[in-house]
């Protein structure tokens, strides 16, 4: 099954390396992994999908732990979080593609049925960008193609997410901000026997 962690990480050249190299090393396969500047400075924000069995999540959460330059980590899910994903989307539209000159505005009413939008039009081609949960997003790239549209071209961001409301709470308690109420985070990175985490100086190897 696929599990979602939101990780605060510190800014440092290095930490996307560590990061990875932690999952190959437990075996296990990152599906996407998105990351940026947060709202605090000298922080990374990581929201990282990856596919593994559900006794998993605690030792994957562990084992970031472990690793010096994490502030902190949570998993989240739909329920208690906003997750979306960005995709572009290149589709043929010139006068020799499938549907010939009708290509455009086929693909224009498309676009707003999905709410996606238009963001280039050349000559042969029609760019879209969406913004939308993953599911949404493969639902347009289907019907492109059981449309017999030709597509040129798919980039998309892999999953960002937020916990909604309260919960943030827990993640700028984190990063020392003032004015924030105590929140109970019980998760012991601790807990777990020594073979189920790597080992603290794990990082420290890692190119």
């Amino acid at each position: 099954m696929l599990h979602t962690f939101v990780a605060l990480v510190q800014d440092k050249p290095g930490v996307l390396t560590r990061v990875a190299s932690l999952f190959r090393r437990l075996s296990i396969n990152i599906v996407s992994l998105t990351v940026g500047e947060s709202e605090q400075p000298d922080t990374s924000r990581m929201t990282i999908v990856c596919e593994a069995h559900e006794h998993a999540a605690h030792r994957i959460r562990a084992s970031l732990y472990k690793l010096e330059t994490t502030v902190h980590v949570d998993e989240v899910n739909r329920s208690e979080a906003v997750v979306r994903e960005l995709c572009l989307i290149k589709v043929a539209a010139g006068p020799d593609s499938p549907h010939g000159l009708h290509s455009r505005s086929q693909v224009f009413e498309l676009a707003q049925v999905f709410r996606a939008r238009v963001v280039d039009l050349a000559p042969e081609s029609i760019m879209l960008e969406m913004t939308g949960s993953a599911s949404k997003i493969e639902g347009l790239i289907q019907v492109l193609r059981e449309s017999n549209y030709t597509i040129l071209e798919v980039s998309r961001t892999g999953r960002m997410a937020m916990r909604r409301g309260h919960h943030t709470s827990r993640v700028l308690k984190a990063l020392g901000t003032k004015g924030i109420p105590n929140t109970t985070d019980t998760f012991d990175p601790d807990a777990l026997p020594e073979d189920e985490v790597l080992p603290t100086e794990f990082g420290e190897h890692e190119a």
